[in-house]
């Protein structure tokens, strides 16, 4: 069984036979009970995986989906749909003309498709048109998926201007899934963080966000039922290769990579991609640490002095977990939609949700990668012993 380790899109991954944790019963079940939605995930987590499955899906590609829930869903019809991909993840958003760019290649590209090019409105106006016609020519309706829309907005964090530009322009191609509605089909956006307040999000009130839903904590990421049952024989091989009885080697795998809780009451998902890597390599490791720290995370770090102490064992209210604001102020929302920090448990008293570690792999990552750019903080702390960090952990 081949690991498929930094393959993120769908079609590929089936063709060349590698494992495919499925996931296509949340996604049915996605797809029936409504049509705009929005979820946040750690980098890493199957993100692009999961929008490249919804696109073969809509476009009909069911010869993919052989031997699958999906496949056996009898009032799925597999119509061919429109699909309107637009991946923000290829590029580095160093000024707005970059982003201009992206986004008026993808509706170029699009134009071309569907007829009626007009490079002379603004991006809006032109993804408005791009979906009207994608309607009109096919008579599907039209399904619209993009993949870490948050990616020019955390690469400006500390860049009040660069923000602004960035969240004007970003809200106005958006605005088109709310203008366009009765042409679309389905809509969903993915990324690490959620813009709220005056931000991205605040004219799309539309989407439903089921980044804390406890049906769909599981869409992402790998349930412990799922690592059991597809990934049977790579545990006795990881044991043997490490000298570990079966039962002593989940429980390590558990200890970790597990502990990524979506919802207070919702069991732990395992990060995939260290999971894979750990298959891959024989070995346990920090892998998801090693692939590096995202810049946006290292610049809050550096502007802002924050208690470690305190951010290990945090308590917020869904408000604050939820969104971040555009200036990102207050970085533990962004740390724990980065995947830094998960759910621990919630105090319904005051309702608040009890924030820590997921796992070991987290708690020794961020010692080892992230409290460098906390040092000069650290020495004035004269009764925090950064060594000594630690809180407990469970899945």
């Amino acid at each position: 069984m081949k690991l498929p380790i930094g393959i993120q899109d769908f079609e590929s991954l089936r063709i060349d036979g590698y494992a495919y944790v499925d996931k296509t019963e949340q996604i049915y079940r996605l797809i029936s009970e409504g049509r705009y939605y929005f979820l946040s995930r750690p980098r890493r987590f199957g993100k692009s995986l999961l929008i490249t499955t919804l696109k073969a899906m809509f476009l009909g590609k069911r010869e993919l989906f052989k031997g699958l829930a999906i496949d056996q869903k009898e009032d799925w019809d597999w119509a061919v749909h429109p699909v309107l991909y637009l991946d923000l993840n290829t590029n580095k958003y160093d000024c707005l003309e970059v982003l201009e760019q992206k986004l008026g290649e993808s509706l170029r590209v699009w134009e071309e498709l569907y007829g009626n090019p007009r490079p002379d409105l603004p991006l809006g106006m032109r993804f408005e048109n791009v979906i009207q016609r994608a309607y009109q020519q096919t008579g599907q309706r039209v399904v619209i998926l993009v993949d870490e829309y948050d990616k020019p907005m955390l690469q400006a964090i500390g860049n009040k201007e660069l923000q602004q530009a960035y969240r004007n322009t970003l809200k106005g191609f958006y605005g088109a899934l709310k203008s366009m509605d009765g042409c679309i089909k389905f809509a969903m956006l993915t990324g690490v963080t959620k813009f709220g307040k005056v931000s991205v999000f605040s004219d799309l009130n539309n989407l439903i966000d089921i980044s804390l839903d406890y049906k769909y904590y599981d869409i992402c990421g790998i349930t412990e039922q799922e690592l059991l049952t597809v990934f049977t024989e790579r545990i006795d091989m990881l044991a043997q290769g490490n000298g570990l009885l079966r039962e002593e080697c989940i429980e390590k795998l558990r200890k970790m990579y597990d502990g990524y809780h979506f919802h207070q009451q919702a069991p732990g998902v395992y990060n995939p991609f260290s999971v894979l890597s750990t298959f891959w390599k024989g070995e346990f490791g920090s892998y998801w640490f090693e692939t590096g720290t995202p810049t946006y995370l290292v610049e809050l770090l550096r502007r802002h002095y924050y208690d470690l102490e305190v951010m290990a064992s945090s308590a917020v209210t869904a408000d604050v977990l939820n969104s971040i604001d555009a200036e990102s102020k207050d970085p533990i929302p962004v740390i724990y939609q980065s995947g830094y920090l998960t759910i621990k448990g919630y105090d319904n008293r005051f309702k608040k949700y009890l924030l820590g570690f997921p796992n070991e792999e987290v708690e020794e990552g961020f010692v080892k990668y992230l409290t460098p750019y906390y040092l000069n903080n650290i020495e004035k702390q004269s009764a925090f012993n950064i060594e000594n960090f630690s809180i407990p952990y469970s899945s």
